[in-house]
């Protein structure tokens, strides 16, 4: 969708970005010191570009992903990718994946979809119940694309079909034990780094 702003408007939206401090991660209700998570990908290392295949100019699948570390007093995890430099008031929510089983340690690339075997899909920013390809306007620049799992120390509540950023984050808030990060960047026809 924003692949179709003309890349003008993309360049005097450039400094128009919603922010790292809005992500899930930081949000003062899930609380603070949690346990480190190690969070990374085959397919990218952190702060690096995401290869075109995980975004919408390529096949738009959800990239693989791996953890170690989590807390023995786990009982599900959560998974939460949001564009923290989206032209918007708040990061653009690329995908959550509620109720993760607590032993869990990857998920394979394209993943995330509607009605994944791993655990409940919730709504992106388009309301759909998938992985939204990073997708950011040209001349916008490089956008963070930051994926935030989450470790619980309870089971996943039922939140009913497809529950967006919100609903999840009321749930998590104080339940979380551990928390990892792993952030790919990605910009438009534009050189990243």
């Amino acid at each position: 969708m924003l692949e179709h702003l003309p890349e003008w408007l993309g360049a005097s939206l450039s400094g128009v970005r919603a922010g790292a401090e809005h992500l899930t991660i930081v949000n003062p209700a899930l609380g603070q010191g949690f346990a480190p998570i190690a969070l990374s990908s085959p397919a990218f290392a952190d702060w690096t570009e995401m290869p075109l295949r995980f975004t919408a100019d390529g096949a738009g699948v959800s990239p693989p992903l791996a953890w170690d570390d989590v807390p023995p007093a786990t009982q599900s995890l959560a998974l939460i990718v949001e564009d923290a430099d989206s032209p918007t008031p708040a990061p653009l929510v690329h995908a959550i994946l509620w109720g993760l089983p607590a032993g869990m340690r990857s998920l394979a690339e394209g993943a995330i979809v509607a009605d994944a075997a791993t655990g409940d899909t919730g709504k992106n920013s388009f309301l759909s119940q998938s992985w939204l390809a990073p997708d950011p306007p040209k001349g916008h620049g490089e956008h963070r694309y930051v994926f935030q799992l989450f470790a619980l120390d309870c089971p996943a509540a039922d939140l009913g079909d497809a529950p967006g950023r919100g609903a999840v984050l009321n749930a998590m808030a104080g339940h979380v034990i551990g928390a990892g990060m792993l952030t790919g960047l990605y910009a438009r026809g534009e050189v990243v780094g």
